[in-house]
């Protein structure tokens, strides 16, 4: 039996149960698993070339045909600036000798911003799938317009008030109140001008008293009791991305499980020397070696991110897993591992609002 809300009825679901788009991780296999239990499974082409985008929806698509999510990122185009990138490989210099590996002379941009990037918006209103989702921003009014005239339903991430009022301006259908428990990268706009760092039951209250557009709500969200609490704070809808890290259909790697499964999960944390931008995930070298306060400045990303992921990959060449981005959450002691349709199952009998509430 299913559930009745404004994010049910737009979206056409049985329940407003979304799984987080973490690029990475989520996979055709993972969305549609979510979708075909109910709830919205998304995917993530943030890091994808049109081409790429297109072939992942199609086999999103293969697998299901429940409505699911497209989620792209709507950063500040990266600006090149030889110095800091100069500064930032030397820097990075000798983590990259551990592993005998030089670093790379030179950093690029590894994917654009959605909003300089018409191919993508173009391949969305040929594809129409049901929902599109925007991180770390929003895109012109004009392509949320097009979206939405294509009968697309669009959701933007806000990590404030301030934030949800200008994703209520672009004409959004929803936003994600993203709070600081959150896994992976923070949505922040302008990330140059500080995180306040909101958690998740007070940045409903507040959007919802600033603006008029549902909410969904996100962050630390591991179980139906924590979506029970947050529909009851307000929101229309929960998003989960570190609960289905463990599932079968994720993509997540046999260190990124053994980790989550581990005590260090039970501490994440904030940085920005990964890719450029803040994200919380598991605390390794990263965090503990790279994040001092004597690091030059960081490029801006997702330049950063190239060298990230190249130190990464020289430590996994040689057996470390020190330089990996495990991101997560705060909730990340409570992952189960189960198929994500059981999951959903799970959390729908978990959740008392459901359970309370006329069907």
């Amino acid at each position: 039996m299913a559930f009745s809300n404004q994010l049910t009825r737009v979206v056409e679901l049985c329940y407003p149960i979304i799984q987080a788009p973490m690029v990475g991780v989520s996979t055709p296999e993972l969305a549609a698993a979510v979708s075909n239990a109910g709830g919205l499974g998304s995917i993530g082409i943030g890091a994808s070339s049109t081409e790429k985008a297109r072939e992942l929806i199609s086999a999103t698509r293969a697998l299901t045909n429940k409505p699911f999510n497209v989620n792209v990122f709507c950063h500040r185009p990266a600006t090149s600036d030889h110095d800091h990138e100069s500064g930032w490989i030397n820097y990075l210099r000798p983590f990259f000798e551990e592993f005998d590996t030089p670093p790379p002379q030179q950093l690029a941009v590894p994917y654009p911003s959605f909003n300089e990037h018409r191919a993508t918006l173009n391949m969305l209103l040929e594809e129409r799938p049901a929902v599109v989702s925007f991180h770390f921003g929003v895109p012109a009014v004009e392509w949320v317009q097009a979206l939405r005239q294509a009968g697309i339903v669009t959701i933007g991430c806000a990590t404030t008030p301030e934030e949800a009022l200008a994703v209520e301006a672009a004409g959004i259908d929803f936003i994600v109140a993203q709070g600081a428990e959150a896994g992976g990268h923070r949505g922040v706009f302008e990330p140059e001008k500080g995180d306040r760092l909101i958690g998740t039951l007070a940045l409903i209250r507040l959007i919802n008293g600033a603006t008029k557009v549902p909410v969904i709500a996100a962050g630390g969200l591991m179980d139906g009791q924590a979506i029970s609490a947050v529909m009851e704070a307000g929101a229309v809808g929960a998003q989960l991305g570190t609960a289905f890290i463990l599932c079968p259909e994720s993509a997540a790697n046999a260190g990124y499980r053994a980790m989550l499964k581990s005590e260090q999960s039970r501490e994440t944390q904030i940085t920005s020397v990964i890719s450029g931008r803040p994200a919380r995930g598991m605390v390794n070298r990263f965090y503990t070696d790279i994040d001092c306060t004597e690091a030059p400045t960081i490029p801006d990303y997702p330049i950063a991110y190239d060298a990230g992921k190249a130190l990464a990959a020289a430590a996994v060449s040689k057996g470390s897993q020190d330089f990996s981005a495990y991101w997560a959450g705060q909730g990340a002691p409570l992952a189960r591992e189960l198929p994500a349709g059981e999951l959903i199952e799970n959390l729908i009998r978990e959740c008392r609002f459901f359970q309370n509430s006329s069907m």
